[in-house]
């Protein structure tokens, strides 16, 4: 399995003006991640100033859902 940051930077190479906050979603998106890789990974890789701290909390559980497989 890749490493979410080898997706990451793969992803933000190819979408240089994308912000790293839409890169790290894209870069985890439908890969069942748990909640402490995607925080872990999301503390590394994404800037504080891609979201205000107070909303921190609800921008990491959407992301928690979004790394979620959808079962068809």
């Amino acid at each position: 399995m890749k490493t979410i940051k080898r997706i990451f930077d793969n992803i933000k190479q190819l979408n240089p003006f994308w912000s790293d906050y839409i890169c790290f979603a894209e870069s985890i998106k439908n890969r069942n991640y748990t909640a402490r890789i995607v925080s872990k990974w999301f503390n590394k890789l994404v800037g504080k100033a891609d979201y205000h701290k107070k909303d921190k909390k609800q921008v990491l559980n959407f992301l928690q859902t979004l790394t979620l497989r959808k079962s068809a």
